[in-house]
């Protein structure tokens, strides 16, 4: 694999670049002029001229959200692992090995094989190119609040790729200036810490520049930014990290998602709970928007790759056994609980309300009866069947996509349309929600020692999802437990649990087992009975709580490698 190489971001790829990103301009300029045919040519918009003109400035603005995930299922695309995370942890499988999740999973990692899932070098050059436009925009003509604005996106952006860079490898060379042909490209990492307080202070910068609100769609605000910095220091404040348990760390996580609630601007989304996930609502801080127009392609489709095989999806990522035994019953006990009332012989029934809108299970109804005739042709309908034997099992149809599981992701899926014969719809992944902030305001209350406003606000979540009953009289470790389940739960399938696992110091058990799937047996009378196999062996080892380094990398910079990696 290639790895950053500063050197190739300077002279002639700089306006190769800004020619890319004025291309993205160029419709906008065009309407703007009364004759489209009275324009300079698009190779000649040079270094000064793009500097002397905020729509240009914009256009190369525009172009570093790329750092951001979308919903967009791009192998070889490595800054957006938005689905890889879920099949590279416990939460899911990935039959298909998209991203490399199996050598992370096999325990296999070394400093010369994370391939697609290494986001060193693409997230490097958006940074050079962050620093670029942040060198430039002071000087740029034009209104001063436009100006601004954009400043503060570059500001978010360029921080959220130094969190991403964190989250991955711990420490890492902060660089804020463009390199150029005299730099030095031997830039020593920062500790994380150092790197953490860097993300926080950009953050808070870009807050004060960042409007409130804005009408445009996937545009960062202030509550963007705010939302970031909430999540970095819960990451900062978690054991992998702050192995003293220093309180000071929790109470500044706790500042910084009550800096978000106390924006009075989101609302925990009570309507249809899929919903959240498919379209534009009140508990959404920020998110990333794929557009619908060249969307028809089973590569980007949601529904194309996440759905049954039976409805002629891919079951691409599907959920694990494990992510299913973490959702509760309806009353929120867990299933262990002997006074749950779960019937392992029933197991689909009475659960948490969350279970039913996140997963498609045997038995349950998928999409309108009209999008799926040919299975009512066929003497069937639109209940899924993972069973043996059923449209959505190996003996199926399109047998070369069943879900390994058995089971199938409904969350992020719009049900409301026919993804087999039409345009796909415009999908947002969800960068951060009020969901999230409350989690992450919870989990720091309590380790700062505020049970009861921890659980208050576990019970805001879950009086949401539909459990009527409250969490009452839990404590310690019993609650500690509890928050990390209700994150699993709610988050899943949200690119969290990856790095929940690994910042909580528990990946060592919970990676370290066979990720496993159920098979269900029907008999002539109807009845059904499940049984659980194995369906990929899971190793972690100690090294592998971080990401190696690129080998290359290393060799070219000299930086110290992460530990356990030769």
């Amino acid at each position: 694999m290639k790895n950053f190489k500063p050197n190739k971001l300077i002279n002639t790829k700089n306006k190769a670049f800004i020619v890319a990103f004025v291309f993205i301009a160029i419709t906008t300029l065009i309407s703007c002029n009364e004759d489209p045919l009275d324009k300079v040519p698009l190779d000649s918009y040079t270094d000064v001229t793009v500097w002397n003109d905020l729509k240009l400035a914009e256009a190369f603005a525009n172009n570093l959200y790329n750092v951001l995930p979308t919903t967009q299922h791009n192998w070889n695309d490595r800054t957006n692992r938005s689905w890889a995370l879920s099949a590279s942890c416990d939460e899911a499988y990935n039959k298909f090995d998209d991203y490399n999740s199996s050598t992370i999973n096999a325990g296999a990692l070394t400093a010369d094989n994370a391939y697609d899932f290494d986001i060193w070098k693409p997230t490097y050059s958006i940074i050079q190119n962050c620093n670029i436009f942040l060198s430039k925009i002071d000087n740029v003509p034009g209104d001063e609040a436009w100006r601004n604005r954009l400043k503060g996106e570059v500001l978010f952006l360029r921080a959220y790729a130094y969190f991403k860079l964190t989250c991955d490898y711990g420490g890492v060379p902060i660089i804020t200036e463009p390199f150029n042909l005299n730099s030095n490209f031997k830039v020593d990492r920062s500790t994380y810490d150092q790197s953490i307080d860097f993300i926080a202070t950009e953050l808070d910068k870009a807050t004060a520049l960042l409007p409130l609100t804005t009408s445009s769609l996937g545009r960062i605000t202030k509550g963007a930014a705010l939302a970031i910095k909430s999540r970095a220091l819960l990451y900062a404040a978690s054991p992998q990290w702050n192995t003293s348990n220093d309180i000071n760390k929790w109470k500044k996580a706790s500042d910084a998602a009550k800096a978000v609630i106390d924006l009075n601007i989101y609302q925990l989304y009570d309507k249809n709970y899929p919903d959240i996930f498919t379209t534009n609502n009140s508990e959404i801080i920020s998110s990333r928007l794929s557009s619908k127009d060249p969307q028809w392609s089973a590569y980007n489709g949601v529904e194309t790759f996440l759905s049954p095989s039976g409805f002629h999806g891919w079951a691409s990522f599907a959920p694990s056994q494990g992510l299913i035994d973490a959702f509760g019953t309806a009353d929120g006990k867990d299933i262990t609980d002997p006074t749950s009332g779960y019937d392992p012989q029933n197991p689909y029934s009475n659960r948490d309300p969350r279970f039913y809108k996140n997963i498609v299970y045997d038995g349950r109804a998928y999409g309108k009866p009209e999008f799926f005739q040919d299975r009512y042709d066929a003497g069937h309908s639109n209940k899924a069947e993972f069973y043996e034997g059923g449209l959505d099992s190996p003996q199926g149809w399109d047998t070369w996509n069943n879900s390994e599981t058995r089971y199938a992701f409904r969350k992020y899926c719009d049900t409301t349309y026919n993804y087999n014969t039409e345009t796909q719809t415009n999908k947002a992944w969800i960068i951060s929600r009020l969901g999230e902030i409350y989690l992450n305001y919870a989990e720091a209350q309590f380790k700062i020692g505020n049970e009861s406003t921890a659980i208050q606000y576990l019970n805001l979540i879950r009086r949401r999802a539909g459990i009527t009953t409250p969490l009452a009289g839990l404590t310690g470790t019993s609650l500690e437990n509890k928050i990390r389940n209700e994150r699993q739960v709610e988050l899943c399938l949200e690119g969290h649990r990856y790095y929940d696992v690994r910042r909580w110091k528990i990946a060592q058990i919970t990676e370290n087992k066979p990720l496993m799937g159920v098979i269900i047996t029907k008999s002539s009378n109807g009845t059904r009975t499940y049984t659980y196999k194995k369906v990929q062996d899971r190793i972690f080892k100690p090294e592998h709580y971080l990401l190696p380094i690129p080998r290359d990398e290393i060799n070219r910079t000299g930086l110290v490698q992460n530990p356990g990696y030769n």
